[in-house]
């Protein structure tokens, strides 16, 4: 068993609506608990137009296997109160020991 430290939520898009001034909002549903390892892969707070101080970074979440339900399309992990879009899953060498899931961090 991999166990972890860290826990998080892999939350799925259960609705899209256009709220009242046209913006585009998105409502997610917890379906999954998981307890792994989260580790940085690259990341940069530089400055863009304007000046403006962005952060971005891709991570990487370690966890035991467990069956996928969902697609990385419509999904997201929150860990510690801050959302990673979830770009790929990826189980290595189709062993079934454990999961990669590749992220980008959202806020």
């Amino acid at each position: 068993m991999l166990g972890g430290n860290i826990q998080a939520t892999i939350e799925v898009l259960a609705e899209s609506y256009k709220n009242v001034i046209g913006e585009s909002e998105q409502i997610f549903t917890e379906v999954k608990n998981i307890t792994g390892w989260l580790d940085m892969v690259s990341g940069d707070s530089g400055r863009l137009n304007f000046y403006a101080k962005v952060e971005e970074s891709t991570h990487v979440f370690l966890c035991d296997y467990f069956t996928i339900d969902f697609t990385a399309e419509n999904a997201r992990l929150v860990i510690e109160g801050k959302c990673y879009d979830i770009r790929y899953i990826d189980n290595p060498m189709q062993r079934n020991q454990h999961l990669e899931i590749y992220l980008k961090y959202m806020g």
